[in-house]
């Protein structure tokens, strides 16, 4: 291995030992959890509300290190051009994103829907389980649509 590569895989500042790259640990995905829906939901909130109950992932880490990558593809779209609509993760109660503003927002597109992706890198530090949801809003009033053809959520576990 070049010593370019050595320094990519973290092994010469620290963050990975040679003896984990060799067997293999730190980064390994441990397993994988995905949901999928085709129903349109609508919401007129201008507060964060749950998209779908079936976008939802539960996942349990087997270590309190480990980190949980939930990546999560939508299709939304908006009653009228003029409306501006947000969407975000959450775990448990908790908000991923980035406040009120959530990860993604959308303006103008009407009803057509277009497709959103959304993600995050999270360390829940839990060995309990642990839920990923889908959550909606209109920032500018309205309504907003979400499914308008199939949404996936997905939740990777790396090992730490």
């Amino acid at each position: 291995m070049s010593l370019v590569q050595l320094r990519s895989r973290g092994i010469l500042d620290g963050t990975i030992s040679a003896a984990d790259l060799a067997t293999g640990v730190g980064g390994k995905v441990l397993q994988v959890i995905t949901a999928t829906d085709t129903t349109t939901r609508s919401t007129t909130s201008t507060s964060f509300v749950t998209a779908s109950n079936t976008l939802s992932v539960t996942i349990t880490p087997s270590s309190t290190s480990n980190k949980i990558f939930v990546i999560a593809t939508c299709n939304v779209g908006l009653a009228t051009s003029t409306n501006t609509g947000a969407i975000t993760i959450f775990r448990g109660a908790t908000d991923l994103g980035s406040g009120g503003g959530g990860m993604s927002y959308w303006k103008g597109v009407g009803d057509d829907g277009i497709p959103a992706s959304v993600s995050v890198l999270d360390s829940p530090s839990t060995t309990s389980a642990t839920t990923y949801q889908i959550y909606i809003k209109n920032i500018s009033g309205g309504t907003s649509y979400l499914n308008q053809g199939k949404s996936s959520i997905t939740a990777f576990e790396i090992a730490g």
